[in-house]
């Protein structure tokens, strides 16, 4: 069975904004997961990778186009008609996906263009210090892991005190979620991991 590439992900999103190259049928519809029994007792192999869906198949429909899909369950608008010719020369792990994955990542800028902004003079330090902590890392990997942990006691102790004053200020689920750029049950487990203290 062919291997296709990973879903596309942010650092920052995770698992809350993950996409794919998603397919869509004649008639508009995103199809149903694809079970293949892998001969294997009772375990099945479910995928809803697009290229699976090329009508050759009882339970997997012919696809007519792609499209950015998100696991947030955002779908692009803009359609990329498939050529299964082409699908079947190359191999689908080199067909070209780069326009859904385009579609996906205006997706991504759209959600951080929602969320509470990080100051800017924070975003400078993050950044200088991981290019410092990358450096000491090779050349002096003791001193960075003493700072990696120092870090993580700061994060601690600032998470709990954020997390705690964000619940207190009673806004809803869905602002926190939209401000932190994730889903409403990642936000919950976000702030209750992070305020586990009070």
């Amino acid at each position: 069975m062919w291997q296709t590439e990973g879903p596309w992900e942010t650092e920052e999103f995770g698992g809350s904004h993950q996409g794919r190259p998603g397919a869509m049928l004649p008639d508009g519809s995103d199809p149903q997961p694809v079970i293949f029994d892998l001969g294997s007792g009772t375990h099945m192999h479910e995928t809803s990778d697009w290229w699976v869906y090329d009508g050759h198949t009882r339970n997997a429909p012919r696809a007519a186009v792609l499209r950015g899909a998100c696991s947030c369950g955002w779908r692009g608008t803009t359609l990329h008609p498939i050529d299964w010719q082409e699908v079947a020369a190359e191999g689908p792990e080199w067909y070209d996906t780069s326009g859904p994955q385009s579609d996906w990542k205006q997706h991504i800028a759209d959600v951080e263009a929602r969320t509470v902004p990080v100051p800017e003079d924070v975003t400078a330090l993050l950044a200088q210090l991981r290019k410092r902590l990358e450096v000491l890392a090779d050349d002096a990997p003791l001193a960075a892991l003493r700072v990696v942990a120092a870090l993580e006691h700061a994060a601690a102790e600032v998470g709990e005190v954020a997390a705690y004053v964000a619940q207190a200020d009673d806004q809803s689920w869905d602002t926190i979620a939209v401000g932190l750029g994730i889903t409403e049950s990642e936000a919950r487990t976000r702030l209750q991991r992070h305020a586990r203290r009070y």
